[in-house]
């Protein structure tokens, strides 16, 4: 048996009766596909819902599995302290989920709960379902800061313990799509919201999940959405599978998009394998890639893989450019990996004998001493990218007028707190923004004064840059 359907639902606290109090009339529609999708549940008659919510427990490194027996929560923080539920876990799935996950070295498991209650991108979904259907138990998940593609390898882990203990499973990604469709609505608007949400739909419309990995990370955050890595997790479970889909309802009205499809699995195609196709494309850019590296970046490289596989710093190649042995400079090494980064370490003037010395010292820390990951693991190597900056010195500037985003990298420093940022990075097209995220990296608060500011210039080296 395993997977044998899911949905994909928003999950709005105001379309609950006890919580929007008739408000939820404006979501009508959305509620109304809501029901269907929950007759969809019942009529498949899971023993086990998997559900994945981003507003569970979340890490940047890892995905969280919740432990224990059972759960229970209710709506209280949205006003309704009577409309709440307790459900019971498989211990038995999830178990065999983190024995999968630890087989595989794949960073997921029950560890690091902070709060056992049931959050509300939870609770939503199953209070329409549980009006249709009660035998089942749950399996609750959340998401997490690593890769897409990472998500969609946790869904198939899903699967196939679903195959293993021989379970009736259905999907539940929960999750809204942007938040910025309407300048009335909570967050605002930006157009890069509007565009997501119609290529979200289109993608879980027609079970299209290879386009789902391919989406640009930077249009993910501006769109500021939210369910994104949930409809990931779920793709994975369909890995493989043929699908009869339902898309049943997209609204925007509150400047916040619900969409609602249905997937009933129907057989087996291989030929939607899409992870395994989506890694052999990335193999092989990668591999042209690095057919284009330099000097700067191949050091940077062999330096990570060699210290990565052994545990041993290389030695510094004699054959480098001169310019590699005999200047000095700062340097800043960045990773990425599958478009989001990996890890970036570098010093803003030179600290070692050369440019080389600075990168090898740079690379090694770049990925297994920044405090925003965790150190990357050897199976992670062949599908990282890298690109090698190398600083001019830095002058004093008085006005952000002074600066370009593209050409210019800044420092904004306030006594002993500094805080750097690159020029012509993907994501950052202003210089305010440029300068609010150097403030946050150095713990300046926006409205603090007496601030100095220094701009800086780089050289970067990166081989997608030749193609």
């Amino acid at each position: 048996m395993g997977i044998i359907g899911g949905i994909m639902v928003p999950h709005p606290p105001l379309i609950i009766p006890d919580v929007g109090k008739g408000g939820e009339k404006v979501v009508e529609d959305t509620i109304r596909a809501y029901e269907k999708a929950a007759d969809f549940v019942a009529a498949l008659r899971p023993e086990t819902i998997v559900l994945s919510s981003p507003h569970s427990v979340m890490y940047s490194d890892y995905i969280h599995i919740s432990p224990g027996d059972s759960a229970g929560g209710d709506m209280r923080q949205f006003g309704a302290p009577k409309t709440g539920m307790l459900v019971d876990y498989d211990v038995s799935l999830r178990n065999r989920i983190e024995e999968l996950c630890n087989e595989f070295s794949f960073p997921a498991g029950t560890e690091g709960e902070r709060n056992p209650e049931l959050d509300h991108g939870t609770m939503v979904p199953l209070y329409f379902i549980l009006q249709k259907y009660k035998d089942f138990k749950l399996i609750r998940t959340g998401i997490s800061g690593v890769s897409l593609a990472d998500h969609y390898h946790f869904g198939m882990l899903i699967s196939r313990a679903a195959d293993d203990l021989n379970k009736r499973v259905v999907y539940v990604g929960s999750g809204d799509l942007s938040h910025k469709l309407q300048e009335s609505g909570p967050y605002g608007f930006d157009a890069k919201g509007p565009e997501y949400d119609e290529k979200i739909m289109k993608v879980m419309g027609s079970g299209d999940f290879a386009s789902l990995l391919e989406f640009d990370t930077h249009l993910l955050d501006k769109a500021a959405e939210c369910g994104h890595r949930s409809f990931c997790i779920m793709a994975g479970a369909f890995d493989r599978k043929t699908l009869k889909i339902e898309a049943l309802c997209h609204q925007d009205v509150t400047g916040v998009g619900y969409g609602v499809c249905t997937y009933k699995c129907t057989g087996e195609d291989k030929e939607r394998a899409f992870l395994d196709k989506w890694y052999e494309k990335k193999v092989m850019k990668l591999d042209k890639e690095r057919s284009a590296e330099d000097a700067y970046v191949t050091l940077a490289r062999n330096t990570i893989e060699n210290y990565i596989k052994n545990g041993t710093i290389i030695e510094k190649p004699l054959n480098l450019p001169e310019e590699m042995l005999k200047r000095k400079a700062g340097t800043f090494v960045s990773l990425h990996k599958d478009g989001d980064l990996r890890g970036c370490i570098g010093t803003i003037s030179p600290v070692r004998g050369c440019i080389a010395d600075e990168i090898i010292s740079n690379a090694i820390s770049a990925s297994v001493r920044d405090p925003r990951f965790s150190p990357v693991r050897p199976e992670e190597l062949p599908f990282l990218e890298y690109s090698v900056d190398v600083l001019s010195d830095t002058e004093s500037i008085s006005s952000p007028d002074e600066l370009d985003v593209k050409r210019y990298g800044v420092i904004v420093t306030k006594g002993n707190r500094r805080g750097l940022l690159l020029p012509n990075l993907e994501g950052v097209d202003t210089v305010s923004e440029q300068i609010d995220i150097a403030r946050r990296k150095a713990g300046i608060a926006p409205d603090e004064e007496g601030v100095e500011l220094e701009r800086f210039e780089v050289v970067r080296h990166c081989p997608k840059e030749g193609l």
